[in-house]
């Protein structure tokens, strides 16, 4: 099942002819059959991050955003404190997991990512670091499969339908 999928880069200093971090996501996504809707470069700015991600939200031919970048700690990095005030539901897992993946290659320097998951509006999101590594990692071992239809016992594919439905 091909998803619709648009890619945003959180940085002050990158663009489109230099952004490795978001090359690779659009390799890989198009790899596996998906379809990039659009992809855009931000400043580290929370506003601007929520204007981008509020209209990908709003837009039902979105399925699926990742974003890569802002997620350090320093005074620009921003990107969950912007995308969390817009999710109707985090999904722990993912930055729990991701760490624990990413600590396979730099050890405890990644207690200093601050990766996130969540659903709004039907839209799943997916807020990575930005270096090569960490998307490279999110991808290859837990984006892709939860996105992958045949993942069992269960994927975020099948849920989309009913991410949207009102609460019980």
């Amino acid at each position: 099942m091909s998803l619709a999928i648009a890619l945003l880069t959180v940085s002050d200093t990158r663009t489109l002819a230099d952004d490795r971090s978001g090359d690779a996501l659009q390799q890989r996504l198009e790899a596996g059959g998906h379809r990039l809707v659009e992809r855009r470069i931000v400043p580290d700015n929370r506003y601007q991050i929520r204007a981008e991600l509020s209209r990908w939200i709003a837009d039902p031919a979105v399925q699926v955003v990742i974003s890569s970048g802002g997620t350090g700690l320093t005074g620009r990095d921003g990107t969950p404190e912007a995308v969390a005030p817009l999710l109707d539901k985090t999904i722990e897992g993912f930055g729990e997991l991701f760490r624990v993946l990413s600590f396979e290659t730099i050890g405890t320097s990644t207690l200093q990512s601050r990766c996130l998951a969540g659903v709004a509006n039907g839209t799943v999101i997916f807020v990575l670091p930005g270096s090569l590594d960490a998307v490279e990692t999110a991808w290859d071992r837990l984006i892709s499969a939860q996105l992958d239809p045949a993942t069992r016992p269960c994927n975020l594919v099948q849920l989309l339908p009913r991410l949207t439905e009102p609460a019980g």
